[in-house]
């Protein structure tokens, strides 16, 4: 795990720097914003940032703010000598995961620290199995079940439709775009070989669930799959 640490107090960033080593995280410093950032783009790889807020320059909200806009859902933990509960709530509806107020305890955050990550690898887990009606999806395994546990043989083109359609609930593809993203080659003749894949792929849903229907047509349109809350 790699871990980045941004302060101005480099006294702070070195005792957390220990703490963190101890924990067999690797350690990326930086003292402000933009050292920060600058960073992230030689460091993707970084799993979890605690990050300052009051700092000289860019500071730890204006950070947030741009990593969320950029749509990097790294967990943040912020650190501040600021401890009002509308400083928090600034903190937190930003788009950070945690707070922590100073002075701390470098214990407490590298408990903090641990449960950022469970959550994180725990929401990393979750993203990659969808569940659809009657239908569970996991893109690790390329398995495709019912809810009672019957599994569902699909091929590699017909589980890249399914998972494609689950994985975007109520919007609607054309048959050119699901032939582009699922071939990954540009579409020429697609509609009727999209059409013959979905087909099969109805065909063996239908199967195993007693003729329930997941993915719909429209008419003209192309294709989708309804999320129960808007069905």
């Amino acid at each position: 795990m790699k871990i980045l640490i941004v302060d101005d107090d480099k006294e702070i960033v070195e005792l957390l720097s220990i703490y963190s080593a101890n924990e067999e995280y690797d350690v990326v410093k930086a003292y402000d914003g933009d050292q920060a950032l600058e960073q992230l783009s030689n460091h993707p790889d970084i799993d979890v940032i605690i990050l300052d807020i009051m700092m000289p320059g860019k500071d730890g909200i204006s950070v947030v703010k741009e990593l969320r806009n950029r749509h990097m859902e790294i967990p943040i933990l912020l650190l501040s000598a600021k401890s009002t509960d509308m400083d928090k709530i600034t903190g937190l509806t930003t788009g950070a995961d945690d707070y922590v107020t100073k002075p701390f305890n470098p214990l407490e955050v590298m408990a903090r620290v641990k449960s950022l990550l469970r959550r994180s690898r725990s929401h990393d887990q979750d993203a990659n199995v969808i569940e659809v009606g009657p239908l569970i999806i996991d893109k690790t395994s390329h398995i495709v079940q019912t809810i009672e546990g019957v599994e569902i043989k699909l091929t590699a083109l017909e589980f890249g439709i399914l998972f494609l359609l689950a994985s975007n609930p109520n919007t609607v593809f054309s048959a050119d775009e699901i032939f582009e993203r699922v071939w990954q080659q540009e579409a020429v003749v697609s509609a009727k070989t999209v059409m013959v894949h979905v087909s099969h792929l109805r065909d063996k849903i239908g199967e195993a669930t007693n003729g329930d229907k997941v993915i719909s047509t429209v008419w003209g349109v192309g294709y989708k799959i309804v999320s129960p809350n808007h069905a």
